[in-house]
């Protein structure tokens, strides 16, 4: 059986287990889940990492519980506004998007901009008009915002604390890299902001090389954390480099991005990244990462905390000595 794998991420930040009720961490579980099997159906029927993360992403788009699509942060005048980019490590095409607001699935937009339009990155209204002359599914305010964003918003505009509401719902933004039965990599990136952003902010998520890179010559890597951060740093280009040009280990490479310039780059960070034979990588300096990863021959893995390591083979391990 020829190999295939895929892992996704739902957001790091830092956050303490006491600080996470029970009801919200099985629901964090439970949507990873969801979308690790909707992602390893695609590589498992023999479809490509591009459809297989778009798969992946689409089911976090769809669910309350993650900063993306539906229940996405609002920004100070109570919007939504989406980035999401995809990359395949195969073409080193992308597409990207930044700014829009009303368009259901990003990363399906995203996708489509990466198959049918002759620019990488579309932002705004143009993004929009794009949308609806490829007839993608457009949804009205009231589908996006939740309650809970709502009250978050509120409690901005009131002025009843800096970083007031549920954690875990603040900053976070989805992912997702795969390696299908050819050979070939992608990594796709989607996320609501930050709370409480300007109108306009675009994060590192659509920035390829910043937040989102796939090259079949080396790997596919998705970030979260706080885009800035990311943005400044340039890594998921710098997992790459450090493979590439350092031959650094997939795991040695994601620890270093994580740590880079810690001094000047202050902030939540979360790298997910995979190699050429659909090995993972997830590194994060927040305590807090929402995370899965599945492969052909190995079971599922869903995990939060950083406590809940991945169990690597003992041949993979000695190579990330």
């Amino acid at each position: 059986m020829k190999k295939f794998a895929i892992a996704i991420h739902g957001g790091a930040e830092s956050v303490d287990p006491g600080e996470l009720d029970k009801e919200k961490e099985e629901a964090y579980r439970q949507g990873l889940a969801e979308a690790l099997k909707e992602g390893y159906e695609v590589l498992e029927k023999g479809g490509s990492a591009l459809d297989a993360v778009e798969a992946a992403v689409n089911s976090m788009e769809r669910n309350v519980v993650f900063n993306a699509g539906r229940g996405a942060s609002l920004t100070q005048r109570g919007e939504n506004e989406f980035d999401a980019a995809i990359m395949d490590g195969n073409t080193l095409r992308v597409g990207a998007v930044g700014g829009v607001r009303y368009v259901q699935h990003p990363i399906s937009l995203a996708k489509v901009i990466l198959q049918k339009c002759e620019h990488c990155l579309l932002v705004g209204t143009g993004a929009e008009e794009f949308a609806l002359a490829n007839n993608l599914p457009l949804k009205g305010p009231e589908y996006f915002i939740t309650p809970e964003k709502r009250e978050t918003w509120l409690d901005k505009q009131q002025e009843k604390a800096e970083r007031k509401g549920m954690p875990g719902s603040m900053t976070d933004t989805v992912g997702a890299v795969a390696l299908d039965i050819n050979g070939n990599l992608a990594a796709a990136t989607s996320t609501g902001g930050l709370t409480h952003q300007l109108k306009g902010r675009v994060g590192d998520t659509p920035i390829i090389g910043g937040g989102t890179l796939a090259n079949n010559e080396v790997c596919a890597v998705s970030c979260t954390g706080e885009g800035e951060v990311i943005m400044r740093g340039v890594l998921a280009h710098e997992v790459y480099a450090l493979m590439k040009y350092a031959g650094n280990s997939l795991q040695s490479a994601t620890d270093k991005a994580v740590q880079l310039h810690d001094d000047k780059l202050k902030g939540d960070r979360g790298i997910l990244a995979m190699d050429t034979a659909g090995k993972v990588a997830f590194g994060f300096n927040t305590g807090f990462m929402k995370r899965g990863y599945h492969a052909a021959d190995e079971e599922p893995y869903i995990a939060l905390w950083e406590s809940e390591k991945l169990k690597k083979p003992a041949k993979q391990k000695e190579m990330e000595k």
